[in-house]
């Protein structure tokens, strides 16, 4: 089910059926070494890491992380959403693309849309961000997305650092 759109890309929830992406995206190295290993060493643990995340998610919250993909083709090419975190007050924003695809704009497209979704639909009046101090790329689109940094945090079962950006939205009346 398509969510969201942008000039390029549909974000749409993720289903059971993209098990094979899944697992590929949470696989290379640059995902494991930014965000984390997610012990997704088969199909079955892709359709699992799917239906206790981005599926729970929609089903408890009403959003999660959307899958990207070209309008074009419908190319899966990463995810973009929105996570709430039992360890964390506020929600945030999180996203992934194949390495492929980085310095083509998709983070920075996908994420204005999913942060307009988050104050416009959902009502959120603030978002934060959660990157590890490494991943240099990442903490320059979250700034250029007009997020500050706060603080730094320990995740729980984590030993490293995060850094922790915060991004709050006008209330409008």
């Amino acid at each position: 089910m398509k969510v969201l759109e942008t000039k390029r890309l549909n974000l749409r929830q993720i289903s059971i059926d993209d098990a094979e992406f899944i697992f590929e995206l949470v696989n290379e190295p640059p995902f494991i070494s930014n965000i984390g290993d997610k012990g997704v060493r088969n199909l079955a643990d892709a359709r699992n890491y799917i239906l206790n995340g981005p599926i729970d998610s929609y089903q408890r919250f009403g959003f999660g992380l959307y899958l990207a993909e070209l309008k074009e083709s419908r190319l899966p090419i990463g995810m973009c959403g929105l996570l709430k975190r039992d360890s964390l007050d506020d929600v945030d924003i999180g996203y992934a693309f194949l390495e492929r695809f980085w310095s083509k704009g998709y983070g920075f497209e996908s994420a204005t849309t999913v942060l307009d979704y988050s104050r416009k639909t959902i009502g959120l009046t603030r978002i934060i961000a959660i990157i590890s101090p490494e991943n240099q790329s990442s903490i320059g689109l979250i700034e250029k997305l007009g997020f500050k940094f706060e603080k730094t945090i320990k995740l729980p079962g984590s030993s490293e650092d995060t850094m922790l950006f915060g991004r709050d939205f006008p209330v409008e009346t």
